[in-house]
């Protein structure tokens, strides 16, 4: 028996930066529940989605939210969650309900709830660059052919 008894292994694929290609989703916020629409920027921003997700890279694409005033939570959520910015400094704690946060700042409220689903450190930093969210119905990133991102599940009964 001269056969090479050698066990054979398969490696482990580890996909390269430069194989990364990017394409960019609009996902329309009208009557949507803001967690879901946040959960699946999310998935989209870190590449979930696609089959060669690596957890250690930024694979994911770029996703422009629109009509994010006309966003809606659950129940009675909007006037009982708080939103809670620190300076820093003592007595530097500011708190508001998500219903005045959505009423002054619509795109901070999406993106805050965005950014507490990404990694976090250096690479959930450089994917939140990838998320641009508007108050509004229009958008200046119509030369990149975004195409239509449909949620299901996310439209509030």
């Amino acid at each position: 028996m001269s056969h090479d008894t050698k066990e054979r292994t398969m490696g482990t694929y580890s996909p390269k930066i430069s194989e990364v290609t990017r394409e960019w989703h609009v996902i329309d916020a009208e009557g949507m529940v803001l967690g879901r629409i946040c959960t699946e920027a999310a998935r989209i921003l870190r590449g979930k989605h696609k089959p060669v997700f690596a957890p250690h890279m930024d694979m994911g694409d770029h996703v422009i939210i629109i009509n994010a005033d006309k966003v809606v939570m659950t129940r009675n959520k909007m006037d009982k969650h708080m939103v809670h910015t620190y300076s820093g400094y003592p007595g530097g704690l500011k708190s508001e309900t998500y219903a005045n946060l959505l009423a002054r700042r619509p795109d901070e409220a999406i993106r805050g709830s965005v950014r507490g689903m990404l990694p976090k450190g250096p690479l959930g930093r450089q994917m939140i660059k990838k998320l641009k969210v508007y108050a509004g119905s229009e958008h200046p990133h119509g030369s990149q052919n975004p195409k239509t991102l449909v949620i299901e599940h996310a439209k509030a009964r």
